[in-house]
């Protein structure tokens, strides 16, 4: 199919990581994409920032920069009206940003299916974390652009409550996760599970905030230094230096590696040594694309007891914890450590739901083309009804 492709990420982060899976995704099952998106990102290393936007967004009062946001979306529009009458596709697949309508104006235009991908209730989000100054536009904007897409998936069950609760009716909502990569699962299927290693490797990948208790895992480190541990963070963050003295101070420091930054076609090499891993906390509506590679390595995962990971893990998968308490995220990670050999089914049952569950791109992206297949024969089969 013919798939126009809009997004308005200018980073380089798990985001773009998202984008990438699933386009490639698409191309390798023969699809032909036209995308109309910032091309910011390009050339760009992973962890960039977006550049001018972010430094434009830090400069600008809130309210100006959301004006922005709303004015950017009419440049976007003509730029899709040019993209669909060049490329002819047969939807427009969009990926959700806020005060972004653009997709819907076009979809109404050309009377064009449009699939709207959700990671997040944006309004919620950037209220919370970030700031919000015309909330009450920036929810109107929303909710109209959720109603009026053809299809909308959300990538939790949870985050389609979201959608329910403004009135996107169920019929048009179609929950599809997170995955990783056919080519992935299938080595990592090939490659039996180690139980004998010399050395346990505790892992954890992405941006290390202070709520995600690292200093605590340092700390389980500590209290088990007869044992051959070494726990390796892939990723940067303000609080480094502080876990690195912590872990000196601790007497720990050969036992701890921060890696930095580490381009996307080296992460999956180091998570392939991850024995037990860390999602120390999440989002209540959130995918997180690196459980899923967790998974697909057969590791031993710490998580947090919450609705939309239960969505993704069991007790026959994974170690619980209480969601937000650190101190139960530290003793599960002990009970991790100390009955390392005793949780062996998990780690071998976590590797097969990954194949079971169909978490993976290409059924993905399978997913999106059958649904609109689907709704186009429905909407053939309605103009013949009534002709």
């Amino acid at each position: 199919m013919k798939i126009l492709y809009h997004h308005r990420i200018a980073s380089k982060d798990g985001q773009f990581v998202h984008v990438e899976e699933l386009t490639n995704a698409f191309v390798e099952q023969g699809h032909e994409l036209l995308f109309v998106a910032p091309q910011v990102n390009e050339q760009s290393e992973f962890g960039h920032d977006g550049g001018f936007v972010s430094k434009l967004k830090a400069a600008l009062p809130a309210w100006i920069y959301e004006l922005l946001e709303l004015t950017y979306s009419l440049w976007v529009f003509v730029k899709l009206v040019k993209g669909i009458k060049q490329f002819k596709p047969e939807f427009i697949y969009e990926r959700y940003n806020l005060y972004q309508p653009a997709g819907i104006w076009a979809s109404k235009l050309f009377n064009l299916p449009i699939i709207l991908e959700v990671n997040a209730p944006l309004v919620e989000e950037r209220t919370k974390y970030s700031g919000l100054s015309l909330k009450r536009l920036a929810k109107k904007v929303e909710n109209y652009t959720w109603r009026n897409a053809t299809i909308c998936l959300p990538v939790s069950d949870v985050l389609a409550d979201h959608l329910r609760q403004v009135g996107v009716q169920e019929e048009k909502i179609e929950v599809i996760h997170n995955g990783v990569q056919q080519t992935f699962i299938d080595e990592m299927l090939s490659t039996p599970i180690d139980q004998n290693k010399s050395e346990i490797i505790i892992g954890f990948t992405g941006f290390i905030h202070p709520w995600h208790g690292m200093d605590k895992a340092i700390e389980a480190i500590a209290e088990h230094k007869e044992l051959p541990l070494k726990l390796v963070c892939i990723g940067d963050g303000k609080i480094l230096p502080e876990l690195k003295k912590q872990a000196h101070d601790l007497g720990v420091a050969d036992k701890v590696e921060f890696k930095g930054l580490v381009t996307r076609d080296k992460v999956l090499g180091f998570v392939k040594q991850f024995d037990i891993t860390l999602q120390p906390d999440v989002t209540a509506y959130a995918s997180p694309l690196k459980m899923f590679e967790y998974m697909a390595v057969g590791s031993l995962i710490v998580a947090p007891d919450c609705p939309n990971i239960k969505e993704i893990l069991s007790d026959d998968t994974a170690l619980f914890f209480e969601k937000g308490n650190q101190s139960s995220f530290k003793k599960t990670l002990n009970e991790a450590i100390e009955n390392f050999i005793n949780h062996a089914d998990k780690r071998i049952s976590v590797k097969q739901s990954i194949v079971d569950k169909r978490f993976i791109w290409q059924n993905n992206s399978s997913k999106v083309v059958n649904l609109i297949s689907d709704y186009l024969k429905l909407m053939e089969a309605k103009k013949g009804h009534s002709s």
